[in-house]
């Protein structure tokens, strides 16, 4: 196809690249023509004449300006949107004779604390959920279209009503957001010797403090109806802890340390597939080449699935901990195989 995109972000770019590798045809555009070159050169653009699929890949609060303008532009064109809220736009688009039956509301469940089209990656929405909010004036065809452009990413396409969509968002990726960035605010007046000690924790959690203050800034604010009860539950653990902590109740605190174990365990090991309560087993490994190849080679011998993996090996030491995540039925076979095989696997713990 003759895909336009507008916007040559983070999102737009790595979707230029991801469209790009499948042979589309490519315009990359951009209000800032430094980003506009370097997507362009990233993604190897043209000058289209007539796209048949217009992409709106610009902060939440122009989406609908610049629907609108590229829809009078380009009206036998089709139309989505990569924005993360849906509600209101549906709304104004619904207003506008003839856009409704031509645009589909969609949001990559992507992203990276990098912005602009420097930190783009054609495989960045491989393994991610992709929201489509189809209105009741969208056709089969459309659907169909939309669905395989998506798939096509490496994405996993979710069907949401708008409202619900704006919901749940707000849950899984603006409450952590506000988090982090508190957290990383709490830090803005530390020295660095008081940050000496910063280790994994720290980073991981403050993660996401990098990302964007206009960006984040216009989404939270657009969605402040659904993210404020999420912020006064929140507040409200955080006084619980606080009142439990005055009172020397290590009960009570390890009571609500123990939901956070519970409320992380319901999150799904594949994005957007079923809760699951992986079993993870050790393998100790040589460090030399094809370690990691032979392990996978039994796994297939044995017919297991393996769902996540992790590494731990520093430099210089002759051997390595890979940890294996599976089923409780797949470890258990495993573990037996690889024992079987001289293989240093340890004994299955539940994750």
């Amino acid at each position: 196809m003759k895909i336009r995109i507008v916007g040559s972000g983070l999102i737009g770019t790595s979707l230029g690249l991801a469209l790009r590798s499948q042979g589309h045809e490519l315009e990359m555009v951009d209000q800032k023509l430094a980003n506009q070159q370097l997507a362009a050169d990233l993604v190897g653009s043209s000058t289209l004449d007539q796209p048949d699929l217009v992409v709106i890949a610009v902060p939440s609060e122009s989406v609908f300006e610049v629907l609108h303008r590229e829809y009078i532009r380009y009206p036998q064109a089709r139309f989505i949107d990569i924005s993360g809220l849906k509600s209101n736009l549906l709304l104004e688009v619904a207003r506008i004779p003839g856009l409704n039956t031509r645009f589909l509301g969609t949001h990559p469940m992507a992203g990276r604390e990098l912005v602009g089209p420097e930190g783009a990656r054609s495989d960045l929405f491989e393994g991610r959920a992709w929201i489509i909010t189809p209105s009741s004036q969208t056709s089969t065809e459309f659907l169909r279209l939309v669905r395989e452009v998506v798939e096509s990413t490496g994405a996993s396409v979710f069907e949401l009503e708008p409202s619900i969509h704006d919901e749940q968002i707000a849950l899984v990726s603006h409450l952590p957001q506000v988090i982090s960035s508190l957290l990383g605010g709490e830090l803005a007046e530390r020295s660095p010797e008081e940050l000496t000690l910063a280790g994994a924790g720290l980073r991981d959690t403050s993660r996401l403090a990098g990302s964007s203050p206009a960006l984040w800034g216009s989404l939270l604010t657009m969605n402040a109806q659904e993210i404020l009860p999420l912020l006064e539950s929140f507040k409200g653990s955080i006084d619980k802890l606080i009142d439990r902590l005055e009172r020397g109740d290590k009960a009570g605190v390890e009571a609500i340390l123990a939901l956070g174990n519970q409320g992380r365990s319901r999150i799904p090991g594949k994005h957007g597939g079923k809760v699951r309560e992986y079993h993870l087993l050790p393998v100790v490994i040589q460090d030399k080449p094809g370690e990691l190849a032979r392990i996978f080679t039994e796994c297939d011998l044995v017919g297991v699935n393996v769902e996540d993996l992790s590494i731990e090996h520093s430099p210089g030491q002759e051997t390595g901990l890979i940890t294996l995540a599976l089923s409780l039925d797949d470890a258990d076979l495993l573990h037996a195989h690889l024992l079987r095989e001289g293989w240093l696997a340890h004994k299955p713990r539940s994750s």
